[in-house]
């Protein structure tokens, strides 16, 4: 896996690529980073695609930039600045739980940079009042007990339930862990207050006029399967795969059925 930086506007981007062929960039959810989707690049869709992965900015190897917000537009922006670094063509977007809603977020920016969507564990609705209560109270995790404490709340959410005794989960709850904790406070809370402030993408989603994929995990219970076929069903020609056994994090949990299912969506090149 190759990585390099990306730099624009006083922003540094850390960009982690392996694979062949036409590109398609991943983006990882809340509060991850690149890591996320290394079953993922080191599977068989590399065969398929140069697979870009970014550390979206203050996550992973790419530095806080000093953001006391995240918003979903601004992280669009990034990504689309990285596109048209890398490309001078249309790209494949893969985003996954926030990186979904930055995937949507590029579309409604920057749909000239997109050939198609792969939605995955997401939602486009904007948080309900109970969802924006349940922000504030993260914030406030982070923010009094630290880093830890969110890795612990957030594992028990993102994973299926078997992955605290299976031994395959036990190992994700053990990388999960380690993503979380070694991303900045600023950027967690900086993440928490974009998702809390983001737009309701819903009437967006007629418009979406690329192939679009919609994956989610039977066991999901933040972006449940009747909110992903709900997005599905609203985008022209959209389809929804569940796949079974898996919580949030589908790519990390199954990458094989992942794969597969990608895999098929995409046109051979």
């Amino acid at each position: 896996m190759d990585t390099r930086f990306v730099s624009f506007d006083q922003t540094r981007l850390a960009v982690h690529t392996t694979g062949k062929g036409q590109l398609a960039v991943l983006l990882h959810g809340y509060p991850l980073d690149h890591r996320m989707w290394l079953d993922t690049m080191h599977g068989p869709l590399a065969e398929r695609r140069t697979l870009v992965a970014i550390d979206l900015r203050g996550h992973g190897a790419s530095p806080w930039c000093g953001d006391a917000m995240h918003t979903m537009d601004l992280l669009a922006d990034d990504v689309a600045a990285v596109v048209h670094t890398i490309s001078d063509e249309p790209v494949d977007v893969v985003g996954l739980s926030m990186g979904g809603y930055v995937a949507q977020a590029v579309w409604a920016r920057h749909p000239q940079l997109v050939r198609s969507l792969c939605l995955v564990d997401t939602k486009a609705k904007g948080d309900d009042d109970a969802g924006k209560a349940g922000r504030d109270a993260a914030m406030r995790t982070v923010l009094e007990k630290g880093r830890p404490a969110i890795a612990a709340a957030m594992a028990g959410k993102l994973l299926a339930p078997r992955a605290e005794t299976d031994p395959h989960g036990m190992l994700l709850r053990a990388r999960l862990h380690s993503m979380v904790e070694g991303q900045p406070v600023e950027t967690i809370v900086a993440d928490l207050r974009g998702m809390r402030e983001r737009p309701d993408r819903t009437p967006m989603l007629a418009s979406i006029t690329v192939p679009t994929l919609v994956v989610v995990g039977s066991e999901d219970a933040l972006t449940p399967p009747d909110e992903a076929k709900r997005v599905a069903g609203a985008i022209p020609g959209a389809r929804c795969v569940v796949v079974p056994g898996c919580g949030h994090l589908t790519p990390m949990e199954n990458p094989a059925a992942f794969a597969r299912e990608v895999s098929a969506f995409w046109p051979m090149d």
